[in-house]
């Protein structure tokens, strides 16, 4: 933030009037209030304010526009981009929002703008429902279901945000509104896919399903078994119902480790008719049998403070030699780490998706250019189709590449509408038309 009595006195305000915190350069806890989960992520914004409700989201906003700063927002906090904090930018952290609140009979659920994909998943299973949810607990609901939303349950349930009834935002003029199918219609249609670029999300309702179990089969085998593990996995999915989901996986252990992952929402007798074919396999170690989904979600959790650097390509179809190529870069991996290959389904098309995960500045090269040397690999039988909520800030191509052509013209005017000085530009951007 500029210096100036026009700031000073501004920010002077703003902690008075605030119900929540509020964090500048210098002040005790500030340098705590800028850390996100991604250790390679480093910046200095102008202002934190941690948000307590509605009304301090309002207020924030507009002492932002007052002084003409740019706005991030930080739900989770779980983007690999670290787009929930920006240097010299206001940062709105909706992080004390995190009530989630559960309508049974309804089958929905309020969530607000903080909560953590783990706290929505405990709220909704102790009601014996779910719906469909990140692959890391610690991810940002309003983030993930904005930007789509890909998880164990897209089969069954459908993606994220297809499960979207309601959201509840504070725009970039710093008016309260609500967006649903007869409410702001246009801008709810944005709201499924646009991410975070039409307003700061204070609350969103999902459709919740009924599960009342869940399960999941764990497998490990040799490494010269993979591309038979993925070939198998394959026809697992294509022949499976719609109930099984699941991906392939390298680990990064002292070799790069096979493992295939089948979840199942029902129970223990339906899963294993679904993973036969792979519990045929030569497999080192198996775990196969009903888990709490709040569980399963918890799977490839990590600490955060690690360095992060993820990318993704979808692909149409997984013909062997797409298998082989895939098997193949997992000779790279940085091991050990804690990276990880993944290989998924994505309604009718398959997602690669490679994380690097490690701990030394001195492994950014080698980690990073794994994650290229993947995208390269499989690229002759990519789609050029991005799911953005598993990629970093890659370059507009990308998002236009992942917002379709058609659909990024839509959402541009929808910009125009909503945001049209860009407030609201540390995501996936989407530039007013």
């Amino acid at each position: 933030m500029a210096p100036g009595s026009k700031a000073r006195a501004a920010l002077a305000v703003l902690r008075e009037d605030l119900a929540g915190d509020v964090f500048a350069p210098g002040d005790p806890g500030y340098d705590a209030a800028r850390t996100v989960f991604n250790g390679m992520i480093d910046r200095y914004p102008a202002v934190i304010a941690q948000c307590a409700d509605d009304a301090d989201v309002v207020r924030a906003v507009r002492f932002g526009r007052e002084l003409d700063l740019h706005i991030a927002v930080r739900g989770g906090g779980h983007s690999v981009a670290g787009s929930a904090v920006a240097d010299g930018a206001l940062v709105v952290d909706l992080r004390r929002m995190d009530e989630v609140t559960v309508d049974p009979v309804a089958e929905a659920v309020r969530v607000q703008g903080g909560a953590v994909m783990g706290r929505l998943d405990r709220a909704a299973q102790a009601c014996g429902l779910a719906t469909t949810g990140s692959r890391d607990s610690a991810t940002g609901v309003a983030g993930f279901v904005l930007g789509g939303g890909s998880g164990w349950l897209d089969r069954a349930f459908g993606p994220a945000a297809d499960n979207l009834i309601g959201v509840e935002l504070v725009t970039a003029d710093g008016e309260r509104v609500r967006a649903d199918a007869d409410e702001n219609p246009e801008l709810f249609r944005a709201l499924h896919g646009g991410g975070g670029n039409f307003g700061v999300v204070t609350a969103l309702t999902l459709a919740l399903h009924e599960l009342p179990v869940f399960s999941a089969a764990q497998l490990r085998y040799p490494p010269p078994y993979g591309p038979e593990v993925v070939r198998t996995f394959r026809e697992v999915i294509r022949t499976g119902p719609d109930q099984a989901g699941g991906a392939v996986v390298y680990l990064a252990e002292t070799e790069p480790v096979c493992a295939a992952l089948v979840t199942y929402a029902g129970g223990e007798e339906g899963l294993r008719k679904v993973v036969g074919p792979l519990l045929a396999l030569p497999h080192a170690a198996e775990i196969v049998g009903p888990v709490p989904y709040s569980q399963a979600q918890c799977l490839f959790d990590v600490p955060s403070g690690l360095r992060n650097h993820w990318s993704a390509e979808c692909l149409a179809d997984l013909p062997d030699e797409a298998v082989d190529a895939w098997c193949g870069c997992a000779e790279g991996m940085p091991v050990p780490s804690r990276s990880r290959q993944l290989l998924f389904p994505l309604n009718a098309a398959w997602v690669v998706h490679p994380v690097g995960i490690w701990a030394d500045p001195a492994d950014d090269e080698r980690a990073i250019g794994w994650v290229r040397s993947i995208r390269a690999g499989v690229r002759p039988w990519a789609t050029g189709a991005v799911p953005l909520n598993l990629v970093g800030d890659e370059g507009p191509e990308r998002v236009r590449a992942g917002l379709g052509v058609g659909n990024a013209l839509r959402l541009g005017k929808a910009k125009r509408r909503w945001d049209p000085d860009n407030v609201f530009r540390f995501n996936h951007n989407i530039r007013p038309l």
